[in-house]
């Protein structure tokens, strides 16, 4: 995947199965981790067409917004608030299949309708989260996880 990605068709399955091992080899060819985080942002949102994906990286007690794909986003997060800071809070994925029932949900924009985050870990500690949004209820689901958490595990941090 240097610079062209090719758009797998077929069974949302089938779709990561093709996209991870180009996401593979572009992490394999580029060590800059802001730049790798910007590509799997931008190969996500081709693949998928999610209406916002990105990544908020830990500092301090906050996460910060990091690359991502997208209308304008939030900047920072406190620990344990929303989505994204629970997800590094708990240091487990969060699935959200209607943001309007999550406690403490926080929106950034009106037109996400539902959310998966995903903690990025370095020796055990989260260090970044990877969030995505779509502007539909329930776009996300049990499959997403199983293979968002692979992808994430290619991180290097």
């Amino acid at each position: 995947m240097a610079e062209e990605q090719i758009v797998a068709l077929g069974s949302k399955s089938e779709q990561y199965q093709a996209l991870l091992p180009q996401i593979a080899a572009l992490l394999q060819q580029e060590h800059d981790l802001i730049a790798n985080l910007a590509n799997i942002s931008a190969a996500l949102k081709t693949q998928f067409g999610w209406f916002w994906v990105g990544f908020y990286l830990v500092k301090g007690e906050e996460l910060v917004l990091g690359p991502f794909q997208g209308p304008l986003a939030c900047t920072r997060i406190v620990y344990g608030r929303g989505v994204c800071g629970k997800a590094w809070q708990n240091a487990e994925t969060i699935i959200v299949p209607d943001v309007r029932l999550f406690p403490g949900h926080i929106a950034c924009n009106s037109n996400s309708m539902s959310e998966i985050v995903v903690p990025v870990f370095k020796d055990g500690k989260v260090v970044a989260v990877l969030d995505a949004d779509a502007d539909v209820l329930n776009a996300f689901d049990e499959e997403d996880k199983r293979f968002l958490e692979q992808l994430v595990s290619l991180i290097t941090m």
